[in-house]
């Protein structure tokens, strides 16, 4: 089940028709996360398979699989921030138990992003959702 945050992009998302308008919707979200701090862009942190620079740093809450997941995460690419906010908005406070059962790419389709971003981009969004999923994986287990 998406989170009322997610929601409330998919609804933002049906009122914009323009897909021009939608990425910069996409844009305008990721300048409002909170920066990442730069102590916390690591190699440890760095999301492989992506085109930019991206890093991904978990916030376990709890813990076992009832634990509540946030992250903070930041990009070079104005686009790419986007797309760390629109997963912030799926994921973050969720159980770690449910980030896993939250299918991602089903999700996403309902923005239409899929058909809409460039395959290396595509490639950069499912790598950060691998990332946050094992992340949770482990913290539930």
């Amino acid at each position: 089940m998406a989170s009322p945050a997610f929601e409330d992009i998919v609804e933002t998302f049906e009122f914009l028709d323009a897909w021009e308008d939608r990425y910069r919707h996409v844009i305008e979200m990721g300048r409002a996360l909170p920066a990442m701090d730069d102590a916390l862009k690591t190699p440890a942190t760095k999301v492989e398979g992506c085109a930019s620079q991206v890093w991904i740093q978990p916030m376990i809450d709890g813990s076992g699989p009832s634990a509540k997941f946030d992250f903070v995460g930041a990009s070079d690419a104005m686009i790419v921030q986007g797309l760390i906010a629109v997963l912030h908005a799926l994921y973050a406070g969720q159980s770690v138990a449910e980030v896993g059962r939250i299918d991602a790419p089903a999700e996403l389709a309902r923005l239409g992003l899929d058909q809409h971003l460039s395959s290396q981009r595509s490639n950069g969004l499912r790598a950060m959702v691998t990332r946050i999923r094992a992340t949770a994986a482990e913290a539930a287990a």
